[in-house]
């Protein structure tokens, strides 16, 4: 298959899905979670893959949405409506996105992230969706989009860390490196950067000798209990609320300042620890 946002190849039964716009920052373009979805098809129908790795060109993993296109581009666009808004529209299309980075998850054949520079927004729910994190010790991962403007909708956070550690990456949107990210559970392990590669290739070529069957047998076990959690219905809800985000009155709040300020500027504002309530209480109704 051509692609146009990643590249694919196969060798020594590992199948490498590269993301690749590095002049964006791998940044997820319209067409992205539908190439993840193909190319992990392309893996599992062949016969030879028995891992998929998912990695990024150039400086980092992955930077997510591009947020700064979105938030500083007037009028209405794809995720922000003009008021009112059909949240159906916006649920259609993040669950279209949603289901297509979970393939990774729903592969039969297990997957491993490499991430160095950076996994956030977005990206992080790429990551997020893989089997396996192996991270750069100076990689970074976190959703800051959940402080305003952004819930993740594939919902990994608490599948992956539990209730009380999903709760703090999700409310305070931090990032973290890949020493925490060890720490927490969150990643299997965290090499210097120029050792990322051999740590990759250590769990990959312990896993491409394990037989297809098995890997499916073992991988499906652990998934189930997770389907069983009701991990669909998390995500709808997700999904749903990464809608109404970018509709309330602090999210359209943030895309005005954006349009406003700058998009770096409105992220300072926003992460600063100031409350932003006295700016969206202007747009909203008094009482009688």
């Amino acid at each position: 298959m051509d692609f146009e946002t990643l590249t694919y190849s196969v060798d020594n039964r590992i199948a490498t899905i590269t993301l690749d716009r590095p002049e964006h920052f791998n940044a997820i373009a319209h067409k992205m979670p539908r190439e993840i979805r193909a190319a992990v098809e392309l893996a599992e129908a062949d016969h030879d893959v028995h891992v998929i790795i998912v990695r990024g060109a150039g400086p980092g993993f992955c930077a997510g949405y591009d947020l700064k296109h979105y938030a500083e581009r007037k009028g209405a666009i794809s995720g922000s409506q003009d008021m009112p808004w059909d949240p159906t529209l916006d649920f259609q299309m993040m669950w279209r996105n949603t289901q297509d980075i979970m393939a990774l998850w729903r592969a039969t054949k297990p997957t491993i992230a490499r991430v160095h520079g950076a996994a956030v927004a977005g990206g992080s729910d790429i990551a997020l969706c893989c089997d396996f994190l192996i991270m750069a010790e100076d990689a970074r991962i976190g959703y800051p989009p959940a402080r305003v403007w952004g819930v993740p909708t594939p919902a990994m956070w608490v599948y992956r860390l539990g209730p009380q550690m999903a709760k703090r990456m999700m409310m305070t949107g931090d990032l973290i490196d890949g020493r925490e990210a060890v720490r927490i559970g969150l990643a299997l392990e965290a090499v210097p950067e120029a050792a990322l590669d051999d740590a990759v290739d250590r769990l990959a070529g312990r896993l491409r000798g394990v037989p297809k069957n098995q890997l499916m047998m073992t991988k499906t076990v652990v998934n189930q209990a997770y389907d069983n959690m009701g991990l669909n219905t998390t995500q709808m809800f997700a999904t749903l609320f990464d809608g109404v985000s970018r509709h309330s009155p602090e999210g359209i709040w943030f895309r005005e300042r954006a349009q406003e300020v700058g998009f770096k500027q409105a992220v300072a504002e926003r992460d600063s620890g100031d409350p932003i309530a006295s700016q969206v209480s202007k747009r909203m109704p008094k009482e009688d």
